[in-house]
């Protein structure tokens, strides 16, 4: 009989978070949030604001970016995950690999997701993404350039 090592919640809730990209579901994503959680974006994302505030917000914002977009993600490609003693911080760093559906061109985004949780829920979740990457792919630098003129 082999070892078979069962997930942890964080691990759990990382997985449900990835699918949710994968499937660009943002009912999905919005629902694993706490109702007051709060997703921080440090770094510039092309159509995220840098702080959402409520699972409503969350999901509101991810449906429009989601929409404006034709990349597809495929997969979430684990880089390395720590987890804190008491399993309630979780980094991930990961890439998300897809697709550009309109021209079938590969992207691949480096990115790291810091997760606090409380309760079965994302608590607070900051979101380190490479959105120049994003907008290089997109064939958007041009416009990030003019906007920040």
């Amino acid at each position: 009989m082999g070892f078979h090592r069962s997930r942890t919640a964080p691990e759990s809730m990382l997985e449900r978070y990835r699918q949710a990209m994968i499937d660009k579901s943002a009912d999905d994503l919005a629902d694993l949030y706490a109702v007051d959680a709060v997703h921080e974006v440090p770094f510039m994302f092309p159509g995220i604001p840098d702080r959402l505030e409520g699972r409503e917000q969350i999901r509101e914002t991810y449906r429009l970016a989601w929409a404006a977009t034709d990349a597809r993600p495929m997969d979430v490609r684990q880089v390395a995950l720590h987890k804190s003693q008491n399993d309630t911080v979780l980094i991930a760093e990961q890439v998300v690999c897809g697709i550009r559906e309109s021209t079938g061109d590969e992207l691949e985004f480096a990115g790291v997701l810091i997760l606090h949780l409380g309760d079965g829920e994302l608590l607070r979740v900051r979101d380190y993404m490479d959105g120049l990457a994003v907008a290089r792919a997109m064939g958007r630098l041009r416009a990030v350039a003019d906007a920040l003129r």
